[in-house]
């Protein structure tokens, strides 16, 4: 008898990554924050299968903070947009990880803020190791709106 089906839920994850080689990141950049959306029956099972699948996909997670489901959002009393509500729709539809926007870190970024730009590369060669089991990393869609999210759970990935 198969396991019954498990309701999805859409998440909204903040993934840091730092640099990997051929990781398809701007020359000088030191990592990059991802806004993503990923189903799951919760949120712990939508961590995972976003990082493996940025794994596949060449990148070094290093941190992901979950902003909660889309009903844990909208409770929160969060207006979300059509676009961002349509791409949390197309995550749910293809069962999928959708990159909704990527922000590329640099050096001189960093160094404005007083951060240590080597301290960054450091991370990289303790990632560069593991490699992604999921596939699906070409499921990426265009940008959308780049609002802040109130109320991170961070989740640190190693």
């Amino acid at each position: 008898m198969p396991a019954p089906d498990r309701p999805q839920n859409v998440y909204t994850l903040l993934v840091e990554v730092g640099r990997k080689s051929g990781d398809g990141l701007p020359d000088g950049a030191t990592g990059a924050g991802l806004l993503c959306f990923a189903t799951g029956c919760d949120e712990e099972e939508a961590v995972r299968e976003t990082v493996a699948v940025l794994r596949e996909a060449g990148l070094a997670p290093l941190e992901v903070t979950g902003h909660g489901s889309l009903e844990e959002r909208l409770a929160a009393g969060e207006r979300i947009d059509a676009a961002e509500r349509a791409l949390m729709d197309r995550a749910v539809a293809e069962n999928a990880v959708i990159v909704a926007e990527l922000t590329a870190f640099g050096r001189e970024q960093e160094d404005e803020e007083g951060g240590d730009a080597e301290e960054a590369d450091g991370a990289e060669e303790e990632e560069e190791e593991e490699d992604g089991e999921a596939g699906g990393a070409d499921r990426a869609a265009p940008a959308a709106d780049g609002r802040g999210r109130p109320g991170p759970r961070r989740r640190p990935q190693g």
